[in-house]
């Protein structure tokens, strides 16, 4: 019998999901790729495939899951296998350079960015940036890694000096422009089978670290037993979304054949839309979805269960 197949390689950020999936009474079963075999002479199993290999996969000792999961992904689109979120989009999702490229492709603004490797070329790429605030980031990221606020590039040559300074994983340092934004945060949008489901407003007073599964959050944000809530959650979901920059999001996703997706933006001073981030594989806060009766994984599972009917259907005609 055909089923949903979830490749992944955290059980954290997966359980959501196959909670939905039992909801629903879907059958499915998960692929945990942080290191396996690939019989290349053997055809993959018939049913749905849903990528969900992330880009921070390193931090949790999974150096080689998305290389791996690259080969498994060109495995099943060698047999025609109908995959979600394939090959194309664990390419963006594992490197900065190529999302900004293809959002850019599609006239989506990025800021401005300068790549680097090697520590004299990250020092001469903020110097030829030409703002006076800049922010590093790694190519192949995730959960913010890397990014950090510089205000000279004394400070910068000093970091980058110092046994502070985080190699990136595939070497590539970003060197950004810093976009000032007139309140502290920034807006996720949230889309399922490349439609948007709804947006989150997350609050930045505290840092970069922005990823919004519930498994990331480190910090006290919200109520437990016996405690005060705090004024202002860190994710709030909102509907106060430019209809054109949602429309030129799901053009993007089309084009670059991505079914589910979280992307990043931030407004300048002048209201200027700068969209820096691309998650294809994107998490939910379960207290922002409570609080406004809206569920991504619900929606994730729905749509998972349509592509299995498509599968089927196809095999017993």
């Amino acid at each position: 019998m055909s089923k949903i197949y979830v490749l992944h390689e955290n059980t954290e950020w997966t359980v959501h999901l196959t909670k939905r999936l039992e909801e629903l009474g879907l059958p499915y079963e998960e692929w945990f790729l942080d290191q396996g075999t690939i019989d290349l002479s053997e055809a993959p199993p018939d049913g749905v495939f849903y990528n969900r290999i992330s880009a921070s996969s390193h931090t949790r000792d999974h150096r080689f899951a998305p290389e791996l999961t690259e080969g498994v992904l060109s495995w099943l689109e060698r047999h025609g296998r109908l995959v979600v979120n394939g090959s194309h989009a664990l390419r963006l999702e594992v490197s900065k350079i190529n999302q900004y490229m293809a959002l850019n492709q599609q006239g989506v603004r990025t800021p401005k960015t300068i790549a680097a490797v090697g520590k004299e070329q990250i020092i001469e790429a903020a110097a030829k940036i030409g703002v006076s605030s800049f922010i590093t980031k790694h190519n192949r990221a995730g959960k913010g890694l890397g990014v950090q606020l510089f205000h000279s590039i004394e400070t910068l040559r000093q970091y980058v000096e110092s046994p502070d300074f985080e190699l990136p994983v595939d070497g590539i340092t970003l060197i950004q422009e810093y976009i000032q934004a007139p309140e502290p945060f920034i807006t996720r949008c949230e889309f399922v089978d490349g439609k948007f489901v709804y947006a989150v407003k997350v609050d930045t007073s505290d840092g970069f670290e922005l990823c919004p599964a519930d498994a990331c959050q480190i910090d006290d944000l919200y109520c437990r037993v016996g405690e005060e809530v705090p004024e202002k959650p860190k994710f709030q979901v909102t509907d106060q979304v430019d209809e054109h920059l949602i429309q030129s999001y799901e053009a993007f996703l089309s084009h670059n054949n991505i079914k589910i997706a979280g992307i990043e933006f931030i407004r300048n001073d002048q209201g200027q839309v700068y969209t820096y981030d691309v998650n294809t594989n994107t998490n939910y806060n379960a207290d922002a979805e409570k609080h406004a009766g809206k569920y991504g994984m619900l929606e994730v599972a729905r749509f998972l269960g349509e592509e299995l009917k498509k599968v089927t259907t196809t095999e017993t005609d």
